[in-house]
C-alpha cells in the first residue's frame, strides 16, 4: 500500500492546465524525483503536496489520511526551497531549532536535536556561523537540517541544488541520499537534471505538460521509454523513423536502408515505428568496403566532442544522423573527416509505435535536454 498518494490531481491557472490529472503512489521511506522541463507542472504537484496551493479535483494521501485541504502546518512536510529560504539573522544552530521552537519542544530536547542534525549534514563545526558566512552548499545542508528538525513524514525538495556548482551538487545529492536512506524518510525530489534523478532516485517520473508520461526506475527509464518525449528527455537518443517490412526476421526499413532488429520480431508488418538507439551501443570503426551485413551503414565523422570517459562523434549517413560514444583513444584515431563504418546492434534498440499515418522523416539523434 502506498505511502504517499497523488489522485487524479488537477490544478489549473487561468486556461492553463498545469496539472491534467496525476496519479502517483510511493511506498514508505521510497525517493521518487519528479522530472521534467519547466512549465511541466512538477513544482505545481510538489507545492500542492506541501499544502501552499490547492487542488482543482483529485485528492492527497498520507499514510491512509487525506490531507487535500490540511493546512501545512498540520500536514507534517518538510520543505526545502531551491534558493535555501535561510533567516539571515540567526545562527545556522537558530535556523535548525526554529521548527522546534514553533512546536514548543523542551530546550534540551531542541540542543540535542540540533547538534544530532548538524552532524548529520556535516556541519557540527559551524553551528554558530550566520548563513552570510556559510558557502552556498553548507547553506542548503543547514536547510536541509532545518526541514529534517520536525521529523516530518515527507520530505520534500524543490530543485534544491541548481543554484550550486556542479562539483557542489554532486557532492550534496549524494548526501541528500545517504541521509534520505539513514532516516528511512519517504522523499518527493523536484529536479530538471535527468542525471541527478537517476543517480538518487528509487522512482522517476517525468513529466511533460501537466501528465506523467512515464514512471519507473531509473534502469527503466534509461532502457525502455515508454513515450518519445521520455526518449528524448532521458538521456542522449538516436531516433529513426521507420517502417516494419519483414516481422518474421525483425527488418525495418528507413529510407533506403534495413535493419534487423530484435524489437521488431514479432510485430505486424507496415507498422510505424521510431527506432531508438542510445549512443553507447553504436560500433564505429575505419571503413570497410560497402555496408556489409544489414546493420552495418557507411558514413563521415562530422565532430568531436570530448567528454571525459567517452568521446561523442556526430557522423553522417546519406541524409541521417548518428551520435555515437567512444573510447577517447579510439576516436582520436578516427579525427573528423574520417570514413567509418557504423555498426547498429540487433539486441537493444528499442521500438515505439508511431501509428500507420505517421510521416516517416531522416533520423535524428537528439542530444541532452
Amino acid at each position: 500500500m502506498a505511502f504517499l498518494e497523488l489522485n487524479d490531481l488537477h490544478r489549473s491557472f487561468g486556461a492553463v492546465k498545469a496539472l491534467n490529472g496525476i496519479h502517483i503512489g510511493l511506498g514508505e521511506g521510497e525517493f521518487l524525483s519528479l522530472l521534467g522541463p519547466s512549465g511541466c507542472g512538477k513544482t505545481t504537484a510538489l507545492r500542492l503536496v506541501a499544502g501552499f496551493d490547492h487542488p482543482d479535483g483529485g485528492r492527497i494521501i498520507v499514510d491512509g489520511r487525506d490531507v487535500t485541504r490540511v493546512s501545512p502546518n498540520k500536514r507534517g512536510m518538510g520543505m526545502v526551497f531551491q534558493a535555501y529560504s535561510l533567516f539571515p539573522n540567526m545562527t545556522a544552530a537558530a535556523n535548525v531549532e526554529f521548527g522546534l521552537r514553533i512546536r514548543r519542544k523542551g530546550k534540551e530536547d531542541r540542543r540535542k536535536r540540533v547538534l544530532d542534525l548538524l552532524e548529520l549534514v556535516g556541519l557540527g563545526h559551524a553551528a554558530h556561523r550566520y548563513p552570510h558566512q556559510l558557502s552556498g552548499g553548507m547553506q542548503q545542508r543547514v536547510a536541509l537540517a532545518r526541514a529534517l528538525a520536525i521529523e516530518p513524514r515527507v520530505l520534500l525538495l524543490d530543485e534544491p541544488l541548481s543554484a550550486l556548482d556542479a562539483k557542489v551538487r554532486v557532492q550534496l545529492r549524494e548526501e541528500i541520499r545517504r541521509i534520505q536512506l539513514e532516516l528511512g524518510i519517504t522523499t518527493l525530489y523536484v529536479t530538471h537534471d535527468q542525471e541527478e534523478a537517476l543517480a538518487i532516485s528509487d522512482h522517476v517520473a517525468v513529466m511533460y505538460g501537466g501528465v506523467i508520461e512515464q514512471m519507473g526506475t531509473p534502469s527503466e527509464m534509461y532502457t525502455a521509454p515508454a513515450t518519445p518525449f521520455v526518449a528524448e528527455f532521458i538521456g542522449t537518443m538516436n531516433r529513426l523513423e521507420g517502417t516494419i517490412v519483414d516481422a518474421a526476421t525483425g527488418e525495418v526499413e528507413h529510407g533506403s536502408r534495413r535493419f534487423r532488429l530484435a524489437a521488431a520480431r514479432g510485430r505486424r508488418n507496415g507498422e510505424r515505428v521510431l527506432v531508438l538507439i542510445r549512443p553507447e551501443t553504436l560500433e564505429v570503426s575505419a571503413a570497410v568496403n560497402g555496408d556489409g551485413d544489414h546493420n552495418t551503414v557507411r558514413g563521415e565523422i562530422i565532430t568531436h566532442t570530448f567528454l571525459g570517459p567517452v568521446t561523442r562523434v556526430k557522423l553522417a549517413s546519406n541524409g541521417t544522423m548518428f551520435t555515437a560514444d567512444m573510447p577517447p583513444a579510439r576516436a582520436a584515431a578516427l579525427p573528423v573527416g574520417s570514413n567509418v563504418s557504423v555498426q547498429v546492434p540487433v539486441e537493444g534498440p528499442q521500438l515505439l509505435s508511431l501509428g500507420d499515418d505517421a510521416p516517416v522523416s531522416a533520423g535524428l539523434a537528439e542530444e541532452d535536454q
